[in-house]
């Protein structure tokens, strides 16, 4: 039988069958795997009943395996975005955006026809955490905000649900790691999960502007965390914010080849130094490459290849501030926190736009 080839580059065969043999996420958004014997396409994590090695063939995208006549799998839903809010979580969250202060029992949730321990087990799954520690986030989300405009802290409490001044408090503290009132002094970093066709990231925006765009599984994550909440003096709370939708729309438009200057604010505390990099970096023209060597020579300092290196990897705003335009001086690809692969897909989609 004539062996299917894909149109973009693939890892090696037994390095791909390996991945869906283990069920490895890392390779989602690298390849799909299509089953010769059944006639469907399956992700990298599918859970499935694996197919010999010689009934596999792989593909780049899905509508590559499409064009070739394979059908999506019903476990893993390839053409569904991984991570995708489902539609009976939309609606309870539109409602819960709606409210100064919702509140939902569990009957009231089977009403709507969502069973709670469902809900539960996916808010666990995709935010670490239960449905209803989400609404109190987002309860004490917007008593930050009353507070940070001098309102009565006891009004608020009362306001939020809390019967009792001390169990607001508590609960505050408890999210913020500070008592409601030396909230005042901090700043409030607004996170949530933004899905792009590379994989979940997660944003984060204060007053400002955005302040974060990292992909989930970046090594980095963690720590970057840990930098801005020592540099902004901050703490993060999951829920809303005006910027998200912009956001989305700007990347949805980047992904889709619509968008090549991305304008939103964005908030960069760092070093003078690293300010400088980033800045350099937001200059590199949409669909070209630069070296770290001759970011050095844009910053006035060529003998600072490894600090600029190092700067391009503190970058906290993934493809916003585009340090994957950075390659070696012999034009390989180097150092990108969310992967190569990643990189040489951002690299391709503008290459190719």
């Amino acid at each position: 039988m004539t062996q299917i080839t894909s149109v973009n580059k693939l890892p090696a065969r037994q390095e791909m069958y390996q991945a869906l043999l283990n069920k490895d996420a890392s390779y989602e958004g690298i390849f799909v795997a299509a089953i010769k014997t059944t006639g469907i396409f399956c992700r990298s994590i599918c859970t499935a009943r694996k197919p010999k090695q010689e009934n596999v063939e792989y593909f780049s995208t899905c509508s590559e395996a499409l064009s070739f006549g394979f059908r999506p799998c019903k476990i893993c839903k390839p053409l569904v975005p991984l991570g995708e809010t489902p539609d009976w979580i939309t609606q309870l969250l539109a409602e819960v955006a709606q409210s100064d202060n919702i509140r939902f029992k569990d009957y009231q949730l089977r009403e709507r026809g969502v069973e709670p321990a469902r809900l539960r087990r996916w808010f666990k799954k995709h935010h670490g955490m239960t449905f209803q520690a989400y609404l109190r986030a987002q309860r004490l989300n917007q008593a930050i905000g009353r507070i940070k405009h001098e309102e009565s802290v006891t009004q608020i409490a009362f306001d939020s649900g809390y019967e009792s001044l001390s169990g607001f408090g508590d609960a505050f503290k408890k999210l913020t790691g500070v008592s409601p009132i030396l909230s005042k002094s901090q700043t409030l970093v607004t996170i949530t999960r933004v899905l792009t066709p590379l994989g979940p990231m997660v944003a984060g925006a204060t007053d400002k502007g955005v302040c974060l765009l990292e992909f989930f599984d970046r090594r980095m994550l963690e720590t970057q965390l840990k930098r801005l909440t020592k540099l902004l003096n901050a703490n993060f709370v999951p829920g809303e914010h005006l910027l998200f939708s912009v956001l989305n729309q700007q990347l949805s438009d980047y992904f889709s080849g619509k968008l090549k200057v991305f304008n939103i604010p964005l908030d960069l505390p760092g070093t003078e130094f690293q300010k400088n990099v980033w800045q350099v970096l937001s200059q590199i023209p949409y669909g070209t490459t630069r070296s770290y060597q001759k970011q050095a020579e844009c910053i006035n300092n060529p003998k600072a290849v490894r600090a600029v290196a190092k700067a391009n990897g503190d970058n906290r705003i993934s493809i916003i501030i585009p340090c994957h335009r950075v390659i070696g001086k012999n034009g390989a690809l180097t150092g990108y926190g969310g992967g190569l692969w990643r990189k040489q897909r951002l690299l391709e989609l503008e290459q190719r736009t």
